[in-house]
């Protein structure tokens, strides 16, 4: 039976992630992928539908070449109707958009094409289900593009479609700058393109279990779970917040990449006993009725030793500066910093080393946003907090600025 992948988002997720799998697997006939730049649907079409994508090993670099790939545009008119077709007869779907406030944005919303296309396996039986995975970072990402889906069609999608949450601790970027490109050996996208897509050989990425009658998955190598949100969480709070931590840490040494403090033993120590002693013992108490290895002590540590090595991976040359942009975000209330300290907390657990990294956090936001004080920064951050919850996290911030 011929089988069709659609992609939403020609990205580093989408590039690096949905795609070399869905190719890789051999289990497609067609690989379509809709982009709004035209300029990257361009040198797609300009290739024959291949490009390339650089593969950080923990030992070397690799190329790997991705080929058969249509790109549309879905703000032209006949590349919508070409996309809407495609998406009735796909079998598997991906969204990467920069952030899940895209999904019904624009006058060539995914929503909107998404409702339009997948409308149609309700109308033609020779259509397979489908499942649509939604790969933004963010918890609820399913739920959000179903909901902005049933704007489109209110009767809903099931039984045959299923959006699945994804939990993505894959490493991923785009390179832009030409000269880092060239320095760097790495392969672009496609030829006179100025883009390089980056990414580390990590593939164990987690889908939910759920799927509509009669599918039958054709990227194999995901790792289906019945509930996502512990692995959600454990990604958010343990390795997306200890990430940062690493950084701003590195940020205050005057490092520039993230494997040179990789080479800071007092540094990586700091690290390693802030995600044991307190990311890890508030996930493990949180979590400690899931039934997988990874919230037992042991399965902790060697996911720690594992996500350890793969942050300072020399090959990603991951700046600094992108691991610890936007620090107001990162310190907001619900968010992995203060979320991890939470955790830390109600396992009886003072967070030390995660309240250091919050605390140069707060000296870059203050920087940023132009806030002067700390104080008055966290009143800010956190106005609508009820102060009686803030007084433990705003003392320990403030204090280890002492």
């Amino acid at each position: 039976m011929d089988r069709t992948f659609v992609g939403f988002g020609f990205g580093a997720i989408q590039g690096g992630l949905f795609l070399p799998e869905a190719f890789r697997s051999g289990n497609f006939n067609r690989l379509v992928v809709s982009e709004i730049d035209q300029e990257t649907v361009d040198h797609l079409r300009a290739s024959g539908g291949v490009y390339s994508c650089n593969v950080a090993g923990e030992n070397s670099l690799e190329q790997i070449e991705i080929s058969g790939v249509e790109a549309y545009n879905p703000l032209v008119d006949e590349d919508r109707r070409k996309l809407v077709e495609a998406i009735s007869e796909a079998s598997e779907l991906c969204t990467a958009l920069p952030s899940f406030k895209l999904y019904d944005h624009g006058s060539a919303s995914v929503a909107s094409l998404l409702s339009e296309g997948l409308s149609h396996k309700f109308s033609r039986e020779n259509l397979p289900p489908a499942v649509v995975y939604a790969a933004e970072n963010d918890s609820r990402a399913a739920s959000r593009l179903g909901n902005s889906c049933l704007k489109y069609r209110p009767e809903g999608f099931s039984p045959r479609v299923c959006f699945s949450e994804t939990v993505i601790a894959k490493m991923c970027s785009v390179v832009t700058d030409p000269e880092r490109i060239q320095k760097e050996g790495l392969r672009p996208v496609a030829q006179r393109f100025s883009k390089a897509f980056l990414v580390e050989a990590y593939d164990h990425i987690l889908i939910e279990e759920k799927t509509p009658p009669g599918f039958r998955r054709g990227i194999e190598r995901f790792v289906a779970k019945s509930d996502l949100d512990p692995f959600a969480q454990a990604k958010f709070l343990g390795h997306n917040a200890i990430h940062a931590v690493l950084g701003y840490l590195a940020k205050a040494r005057g490092i520039e990449f993230m494997h040179e403090a990789g080479e800071d033993e007092d540094l990586m120590t700091k690290i390693n006993a802030a995600f044991i002693n307190e990311s890890g013992t508030g996930l493990i108490k949180e979590y400690a009725h899931v039934d997988d290895e990874l919230f037992t002590e042991e399965g902790f540590r060697a996911y720690v030793d594992d996500a350890l090595v793969r942050m300072v991976n020399p090959f990603l040359r991951d700046p600094v500066d992108r691991v610890t942009r936007d620090p107001s975000r990162k310190l907001g209330w619900e968010d992995r910093l203060l979320g991890a300290m939470k955790l830390a907390r109600q396992a009886g657990v003072e967070p030390q080393g995660l309240a250091e990294g919050a605390r140069i956090a707060l000296h870059f936001a203050c920087a940023e946003k132009g806030w002067g004080s700390a104080e008055n920064a966290l009143d800010v951050l956190w106005e609508s907090v009820p102060r009686q919850e803030q007084v433990f996290f705003r003392d320990l911030i403030l204090a280890s600025s002492d």
